[in-house]
């Protein structure tokens, strides 16, 4: 099939990335900058870099039949898996997490492009299964993203492996998984992070302890509760093989079942994360709490975005980040200088231009080629969503701080070329149904 270049690029995406991209060199030279208008940091050319290969990379998928990468991708998530444990063991540690391996100055994040290999991969479980029972397909399909999540929280990044948990519940509606099952995962997750969280709530942000919460909170209450929601499991359980017909079993024991295993899996988190990291978290509800310490990234955040009015104070005027009141501006806070500078028209500007990136890639989804691709699109979709929500939430101080760059704007070499190569695996999916509609 002869390729048609400009048919195969989706103009829209590529002005969006374009846009994207520039205002992000733009406002990373500007977080570069000095209360004395001195420039501290070169990133600014780095990123330049990163974009211009990036542009590269997206073509290259673009042109690349996506079909292709269904023979070879359990292989590629073969190395993904090595690579993961490789970074555990002998990965750089920056800011208290493994997850970055090389040499030098030189350096990868396994898992920032695993995130490419993990949709590929899972759009491929799930294009082989469509026969395979719901039950038994839905909890392979789980067993997937809990082993490549805990080989990443391990190093530990919380970040990184929180975008997996949307890619796999974008990916699962798109394959026709009941929902009743992707509610069940979710309530489950939600009510794991709950219980972990509590206690350093009830000290951190309550400052008191509520009685009602004592059975979450207090050690032998909980256990007690936790083998009692055991037992309604094992009895619904038995209840599903004596009485098949039954419903009233079944519904017991998944409800059951959730409960038992949030409290289980709740004492692995506590474990994991340290109570300074789970602090970051919620410190989000009440700042103020810790307004030295842990919420002072986001009163920061939230006092640059408040500052910016509607205009903005214009290119390089913007007072929090060049006082270096902003931690980490240039890369999970590049949001907030942008809206102090160029204010909320600004951020305006980029809400539409993800909204419109977003819309093209549901346009594409829908009018898919074939399965594969549109499992493919919907992962792709569910990490900018993703992305999106939780950075814009972050820094607004409506969402817990994890650390998660916002696509295309962010600083940052790994996030910029993994965008850039789903864009164009996206333009890819696009092409490829034109070309079966010529086919036709």
């Amino acid at each position: 099939m002869k390729l048609k270049f400009f048919q195969l690029i989706d103009w829209i995406m590529l002005l969006c990335v374009l846009l994207l991209a520039v205002a992000g060199i733009f406002f990373i030279y500007s977080s570069a900058v000095n209360q004395h208008g001195q420039l501290v940091k070169k990133e600014y050319i780095k990123q330049i870099i990163w974009v211009s290969f990036g542009l590269v990379l997206l073509i290259a998928a673009a042109v690349y039949d996506y079909r292709n990468f269904e023979r070879y991708i359990s292989v590629a998530f073969g190395v993904l898996i090595i690579l993961l444990i490789l970074t555990r063991i002998f990965g750089k540690t920056i800011n208290g997490s493994k997850s970055w391996l090389g040499i030098g100055d030189f350096g990868i994040q396994p898992a920032e492009f695993g995130k490419i290999v993990y949709i590929l991969f899972l759009a491929r479980f799930f294009h082989k299964t469509e026969d395979m029972p719901e039950r038994k397909r839905f909890f392979q399909a789980l067993g997937i993203m809990v082993f490549t999540m805990g080989l990443i929280l391990i190093q530990p990044d919380l970040g990184t492996a929180s975008v997996y948990i949307p890619i796999f519940f974008f990916m699962c509606f798109a394959a026709g998984v009941p929902v009743r099952y992707i509610l069940g995962v979710l309530s489950f997750g939600m009510l794991t992070i709950f219980l972990a969280i509590l206690p350093v709530w009830q000290d951190q942000i309550a400052g008191h302890t509520y009685a009602i919460l004592n059975i979450l909170t207090v050690k032998k209450i909980r256990v007690l509760f936790t083998v009692g929601f055991g037992a309604i499991t094992l009895t619904g359980l038995l209840g599903m093989i004596f009485f098949r017909h039954n419903k009233y079993y079944y519904w017991i024991t998944f409800v059951s079942a959730i409960v038992f295993g949030a409290m289980v899996f709740s004492l692995g988190v506590t474990k994991v994360l340290k109570p300074y990291q789970i602090q970051r978290l919620i410190i989000f509800l009440d700042p103020y709490t810790d307004k030295q310490g842990s919420g002072w990234n986001i009163i920061q955040s939230k006092t640059a975005i408040g500052a910016g009015g509607l205009f903005g104070k214009g290119f390089l005027r913007g007072t929090q980040s060049h006082l270096r009141f902003l931690p980490e501006q240039s890369t999970d806070f590049i949001f907030s200088i942008l809206s102090e500078e160029a204010g909320f028209l600004g951020g305006l500007a980029v809400f539409l231009l993800y909204f419109l990136l977003m819309g093209r890639m549901i346009l594409i989804i829908r009018r898919a080629a074939n399965h594969y691709g549109y499992y493919i699109a919907s992962g792709v979709l569910g990490l900018f969503f993703f992305h999106f929500m939780v950075n814009v939430g972050m820094v607004m101080g409506i969402m817990p701080i994890t650390g998660i760059p916002l696509l295309f704007l962010s600083y940052g070499g790994s996030s910029m070329w993994t965008a850039m190569v789903c864009v164009g695996i996206m333009m890819s999916v696009n092409y490829r149904h034109f070309a079966f509609m010529h086919q036709e």
